[in-house]
């Protein structure tokens, strides 16, 4: 244990270092990042909590983080990615995941990503549903339900919000996806799509942990 708990520590500080020189764009835009990704596969390999999503351990899990890290992207950047050259005018401010227990052994998520958009300003972009615990303690159901953008500095005015706008998704339309929580500890969580694509999230106010 000792060992793994210094291979942890080792790990963590080089992952956390690699991703800070990337900056926000780049750990969050798709683009091949290998060694990163075999930094977060050692972590993985090591994972001092085997069973993250068992009742017990909903204090780990539970709470404010901060994405600092996607292998391949995420939703909003690889969309963004599909469009010419924007990605240089593009500045990703912050991604952040919310986790509230809920009832009958369900968790309520909020993500949540802000966005400063060429020539349009700085844009919020929500979404929010169900995390429903799976077999094996890993892996869990998510499905969104409401969809939400609000412009909060539009087109770069200081003193300009303009009202969010919110779209319910209709119970017929909501797609389920599987999500693995495959590492967790008091300061980073890794979890992985139904592709296999890595996400590192580290707790907000994390430098205050001890």
């Amino acid at each position: 244990m000792i060992g793994n708990e210094t291979a942890r520590s080792t790990l963590k500080i080089e992952l956390l270092q690699r991703v800070e020189a990337l900056g926000a764009n780049q750990a969050l835009f798709p683009s091949p990042k290998r060694s990163i990704d075999l930094i977060v596969e050692q972590l993985e390999n090591i994972n001092p909590i085997p069973r993250p999503l068992s009742c017990d351990r909903l204090p780990d899990l539970l709470g404010d983080w901060q994405l600092i890290y996607a292998s391949n992207g995420t939703a909003v950047t690889r969309t963004f990615a599909l469009i010419p050259n924007i990605e240089a005018g593009i500045q990703i401010k912050q991604v952040r995941q919310k986790l509230i227990a809920g009832t009958s052994g369900k968790i309520t998520i909020f993500n949540s990503a802000l966005i400063d958009l060429p020539l349009l300003g700085e844009w919020q972009l929500q979404a929010s549903g169900i995390w429903i615990g799976d077999a094996g303690d890993r892996v869990a159901r998510i499905t969104f339900d409401v969809f939400s953008w609000q412009a909060t500095k539009p087109f770069g005015w200081e003193n300009w919000t303009f009202p969010e706008l919110t779209i319910p998704v209709l119970e017929f339309l909501r797609k389920e996806a599987l999500w693995t929580t495959s590492y967790l500890d008091a300061e980073l969580r890794v979890g992985r799509g139904a592709t296999g694509n890595l996400f590192v999230f580290r707790r907000e106010f994390a430098d205050k942990l001890t």
